[in-house]
């Protein structure tokens, strides 16, 4: 294999740049051409394809966001589309491909690979940790310390006018930014999809504390989170 392309596609996450200055150097150093698919699988679609060199990646260690940009592509869904992608990357000699995303990236990946002769490589970038087999994905680390600091800023306020705040995170499928957060910065509860939130016992535990005099009580809900239904605490 002498031609790669590397892509971004999905939500951005925190460290993309970081992991694809990695494939652009790591392929020249192999002796390799790295060709930068912008937008995802919408710019492969276009043909929105350029050669990458050592210079192209230099100062985006700290950069967020992706310097490749990202897209969601409805076309990729279709037959028709796919093919249209894969006719592109034929242009350009390109033999093998590097995505960079998550489940949504990896989804459309495993079809291209299995209907098309091209070999893909991804790498687990999301904040919501939720890609089997990895332990941390790209940008999991930079979302919970995020939080956190949120939190910890939050927590100054509950404790100055004796409030109980819910603050909610990522997280809809997944609730791996609440929990970690939430136990990092001392949370008295965390809620979060993989497990049904028991209403009378949150109520339990918050009126407790109610009644310990404590300052503030903090929540952490992953987004979307149910609760069941609304509740208040008693005087």
């Amino acid at each position: 294999m002498k031609r790669i392309g590397v892509f971004t596609s999905g939500g951005d996450a925190p460290g993309m740049n970081a992991c694809i200055r990695a494939v652009v150097r790591t392929a020249l150093y192999y002796k390799m051409e790295v060709f930068g698919i912008h937008r995802g699988y919408s710019g492969m679609i276009r043909g929105d394809i350029v050669p990458m060199v050592s210079h192209d990646v230099s100062s985006i260690l700290q950069l967020g966001g992706t310097i490749l940009q990202s897209a969601r592509s409805e076309k990729f869904r279709t037959p028709a589309g796919r093919k249209r992608a894969f006719n592109q990357l034929k242009k350009f000699g390109i033999e093998g491909l590097v995505a960079i995303g998550g489940d949504g990236t990896f989804s459309g990946a495993s079809v291209f690979a299995a209907e098309f002769p091209i070999s893909i490589v991804g790498v687990p970038g999301t904040i919501d940790n939720d890609l089997y087999g990895s332990d941390f994905t790209l940008g999991f680390d930079t979302a919970v310390n995020t939080a956190m600091t949120c939190i910890d800023n939050i927590k100054d306020t509950a404790n100055s006018h004796n409030r109980l705040f819910f603050v909610e995170v990522m997280g809809r499928d997944a609730g791996f930014i609440a929990l970690r957060s939430g136990i990092a910065s001392g949370a008295e509860a965390v809620l979060i999809p993989e497990k049904k939130t028991n209403v009378d016992e949150l109520i339990k535990l918050l009126a407790k504390n109610y009644k310990r005099k404590k300052s503030s009580s903090i929540v952490v809900v992953a987004e979307g989170e149910e609760t069941g239904g609304a509740f208040e605490i008693a005087d």
